[in-house]
């Protein structure tokens, strides 16, 4: 890690500049993390002193990108992270504990330029597309699950708690309210906390906020779930499917448009209450699903989550009510202007939270910019159709594999626009290679099921 020569290369206003320096000051910070999230969301983090700060503002600071996964060739690599100084917050801490606060980076190259390859910037670009057809604000509220098990080595859970249980079966709420604690101070606000349909499942729900807002609290909620959990003695994973016979983690995720403070989604005249923009907005989304699923549910395990049977939406379809469709509009406050959202169900809370966004987003403005039109809504459960009923209604499904999903996602001009040139190609690359070494393994499922008998 080293200081770039001076350039001026800063991607804030003065003004924010100065006032988090002299929070730095105020608060006796002892270090900073620096934070940025390679190609698959990966937290990646090196620390400065106070002393450095002003430069690494001004300038940022240099590191090699060819170590980064997604990153640049080594002939290529070197690049400059400068820290958000709207990003600042102070990590849980206790009294006599050193005082650490984390900041998280732009990735430029070293002309001063962003790079391309940075997915904060590609879901900066996305918004950009959302400002320039005349909307303000993307709001997202992605509701992350996850397990906790005894350690690492295993999937031995705490509890045999279920949905919403409250007993004392549900071993982990006390550390739960801790992870809440520790959240709410690093200024993530927290709605809902409880346990989750699987044994040793949990899911507390962040406040909805803005796209690039929201997807910083996301890799930031996985890190102190995991650090609290670990502090216990415990393990937290948000692996998609860790345990088989039991529901996965998912990452349902709430959105609207707004514009002048007034939800785009909205109309109080129309029998679903959502407007022309709304109802396009989805219609892009289930248009898509299949393309820009490989980035929304990018690992192999993936799918072993998307499978009917287990709440995990497989259907390209949209409801009111109904959970087995894959985008649904909750109806907790129905006619609320404020509270009219679309909740897509199908990405999971190991995705990288900036691309997944960024592509979720591209799909709802194509489908205003274009005009799709929104099928009628299926209010029947689609796991009790038959396949021959799902086809009479042209209902598709996602992709079944990664290796389907990275097919469908190399020949997706949408995807093409959401990621840029230069990680739509590193990402086909890197996704297609964990597909292969996956295909070719030898699992223990096979050797049990063959071995004896052929």
């Amino acid at each position: 890690m080293a200081q770039v020569e001076t350039m001026n290369r800063a991607t804030s206003s003065s003004e924010d500049r100065k006032e988090v320096l002299g929070r730095i000051k105020d608060e006796k910070i002892e270090f900073l993390l620096l934070w940025f999230t390679d190609l698959e969301g990966h937290l990646k983090s090196f620390a400065v002193t106070p002393s450095e700060m002003e430069a690494a503002l001004d300038d940022g600071m240099g590191f090699d990108g060819s170590s980064i996964t997604g990153f640049n060739a080594i002939e290529e690599s070197d690049m400059v992270a400068i820290p958000d100084p709207r990003t600042f917050q102070l990590m849980p801490w206790r009294e006599g504990e050193t005082k650490v606060a984390r900041m998280i980076c732009d990735i430029v190259t070293p002309d001063g330029e962003p790079y391309e390859g940075d997915p904060r910037f590609v879901l900066r670009r996305a918004l950009e597309r959302m400002q320039d057809m005349g909307f303000d604000t993307f709001n997202i509220g992605p509701e992350l699950e996850y397990f906790l098990f005894k350690d690492d080595k295993g999937t031995e859970t705490l509890d045999e708690g279920g949905y919403f249980a409250m007993t004392t079966m549900d071993a982990a709420g006390e550390l739960r309210q801790e992870t809440v604690r520790a959240l709410e101070g690093m200024g993530i606000p927290i709605e809902y906390v409880h346990h989750e349909v699987g044994p040793s499942q949990h899911e507390i729900d962040m406040r909805f906020a803005p796209a690039l807002e929201m997807a910083d609290h996301t890799i930031t909620y996985r890190l102190i779930v995991k650090e609290i959990a670990k502090k216990a003695g415990f393990h937290a994973t948000f692996m998609p499917k860790p345990i088989f016979g039991e529901n996965g983690s998912g990452m349902h995720t709430h959105m609207s448009l707004f514009s002048d403070d007034r939800n785009t989604f909205f109309d109080a005249d129309d029998k679903w209450h959502l407007s022309d923009v709304g109802k396009a907005f989805i219609a892009g989304q289930l248009r898509h699903a299949r393309e820009i699923s490989g980035i929304f549910a990018q690992w192999v395990n993936s799918y072993k989550r998307l499978v009917p049977g287990y709440e995990a939406p497989v259907y390209v379809a949209w409801s009111q009510r109904n959970r087995s469709a894959l985008i649904r509009i909750p109806l907790y406050k129905p006619g609320s202007e404020q509270a009219t959202r679309a909740e897509i169900r199908c990405p999971d809370p190991a995705c990288n939270p900036y691309l997944t966004f960024a592509a979720l987003l591209h799909a709802g403005l194509e489908g205003i910019e274009k005009g799709y039109e929104l099928p009628e809504p299926m209010e029947t459960n689609l796991y009790h159709l038959t396949a021959e009923q799902r086809r009479e209604r042209g209902i598709v499904s996602l992709p079944e594999t990664l290796g389907e999903a990275i097919d469908e996602l190399a020949q997706s001009e949408l995807a093409k626009k959401a990621l840029g040139r230069h990680i739509f190609d590193r990402y086909v690359e890197i996704k297609r290679k964990e597909w292969d070494d996956y295909r070719v393994q030898l699992t223990s499922w096979e050797l049990e099921r063959y071995l004896p008998v052929l």
